[in-house]
């Protein structure tokens, strides 16, 4: 009986069954939440169990995995988690990279960024990061110039030249979508685009180069960056699995960055 269950204990470690661990993974709704529900079935092959937990905003899911409330999170790009750490002081770091989500321009009343009119509002979101991003996808179209020396954390305040007199609203970014019946129009965050029902690459009047520096990542505290389990997480992510099913299911609107 006993050679059984010593021979039984080394199957079950060489199966992964042993190294089960549970990690809780926060995500955005959207792309990001879709794509880890299937990094869930590829992780549990390999010994990971993931609980998926999806925040409505872009500020709560770093304070929760600093706080241990989170061992991971998956949503963010590079700029926004270096303005977070530099903001809150977080003990943060990326482990790896995840997906791109060309940032877009949409608007209920106009056809192109050319044909907004003089003093248009135009929506865009209020964090630092992705507001600077929404100014340089408007200065790509030659609607604005923005002052170089802002960098990625532009601002309205950057605008070096408006020859429209666009008037900039800055909205939460989960608020984006619901403002374009009161706006001109409004630069949209990928995930919440498509949460809305709006399609990037159909619906967009303007969309962001594949050139964007903006790829997301999976982020964990400093102290677990070398852990077992954070290798075997970003292994399930960069699963050719993975990469296919976001190819199938978001048509170019989501590009993997791996």
């Amino acid at each position: 009986m006993m050679k059984f269950l010593v021979t039984a204990a080394v199957a079950a470690l060489i199966s992964g069954a042993a190294l089960a661990k549970d990690i809780k993974i926060g995500v955005t709704p959207g792309e990001h939440a879709q794509i880890m529900e299937k990094v869930k079935d590829v992780a549990a092959a390999k010994g990971l169990n993931l609980e998926v937990i999806e925040f409505s905003d872009y500020v709560v899911p770093n304070q929760a995995l600093a706080d241990g409330d989170l061992d991971a999170n998956s949503f963010q790009h590079q700029p926004y988690l270096d303005n977070q750490i530099a903001d809150r002081g977080y003990d943060l770091v990326s482990v790896g990279k995840t997906i791109t989500t060309p940032m877009g321009v949409y608007s209920n009343r106009v056809k192109s960024p050319d044909e907004l009119a003089d003093g248009a509002t135009v929506a865009i979101p209020n964090d630092p990061t992705n507001g600077g991003r929404a100014l340089l996808v408007l200065q790509k179209e030659g609607v604005i110039k923005v002052n170089p020396e802002a960098g990625l954390k532009a601002g309205p305040a950057d605008v070096t030249e408006n020859p429209k007199n666009l008037q900039f609203v800055e909205l939460d970014a989960a608020q984006l979508p619901r403002s374009l019946d009161d706006v001109d129009a409004a630069v949209i965050n990928t995930n919440y685009a498509l949460e809305a029902g709006l399609r990037p690459t159909v619906d967009a009047i303007a969309i962001e180069g594949a050139e964007s520096p903006y790829a997301n990542l999976i982020v964990v505290r400093s102290e677990d960056k070398d852990a077992d389990w954070v290798k075997t997480l970003v292994e399930a992510y960069h699963d050719d699995s993975i990469k296919a099913f976001i190819n199938d299911e978001f048509q170019g609107a989501v590009i993997p960055a791996w």
